[in-house]
Order: structure tokens, then sequence, then C-alpha cells
């Protein structure tokens, strides 16, 4: 994947995790572009299968492409930041990412967002930089 396409992830993605929102400038260390799709399910270096994520988002995520949804016990999709809307699936409750959705709630366990140290960054960070100052 060229510079450029790594610029262009970033900058559409406003320097932050596209899964759990928490910005690359509050961390010591670069985020990753993810792939979507991983390229070992058929996934490319197209933008429209790139994301930018969090080193956390992307351990946890890996190459997944669904998870169980604690709340159904049901096998789902994982959010797909290219083809679905944040808020339609997920809510910022002051430092906590609650699940609206199955889709939601099954990526907000599979990439283990509410964990104590994640919910941490977020409260600094919105000490920092309240959520209506993040957009």
């Amino acid at each position: 994947m060229d510079a450029a396409a790594r610029s262009s992830v970033r900058e559409r993605a406003g320097g932050r995790c596209e899964y759990c929102l928490l910005p690359e400038s509050a961390l010591e260390q670069t985020f990753h572009i993810e792939h979507i799709t991983a390229k070992q399910h058929g996934g490319d270096d197209q933008l429209t299968n790139l994301a930018l994520a969090c080193d956390r988002c992307n351990l946890y995520k890996g190459p997944n492409l669904s998870a169980v949804d604690p709340q159904s016990l049901q096998v789902v999709l994982l959010f797909h930041p290219r083809r679905e809307e944040w808020t339609e699936h997920f809510r910022l409750n002051g430092a906590f990412i609650e699940g609206l959705s199955p889709v939601g709630r099954a990526t907000v366990h599979l990439l283990r967002m509410n964990a104590p140290i994640r919910l941490r960054m977020r409260e600094q960070w919105n000490a920092i930089a309240p959520p209506d100052a993040q957009a």
C-alpha cells in the first residue's frame, strides 16, 4: 500500500480510530491502516476496504468478519466503517461505548472497546477535548 493511500485513510478518518473513536494524537504510536476484510478473505488494498484503527482495535479484530452478539447470542457481521454509520450501531456515554444493535454489541465485545485501560484513555482524552469539541 502506498503512502498516498495511507494518507487518504488517515485524513478520511479525521485521525481517529474508526472503531473506538480514540484520536491518534492521544497515543504515542501510529495507528494501523486496517483491512476491513482481511486479504485472506479476499480483501484488497482499495480505499473502500481500508480503515484507520488503533492498535487494540486492530489486534482484537484481526481477520474476523463476524462475532457473537452477547445479548442475542447470534453470529453477526462486525461493524464495517465504509458501509455503515458509527452512530447507527454505537453511542458514546462518557468514555463508555454502548452497542446499540447486534452489530454494535458484537463489535464492542470482540474489540474489547470498554476494557479498563481503554476507558481510562478515553476518559483522559475527554477531559482534554470533550466529545462536542472532538468532532
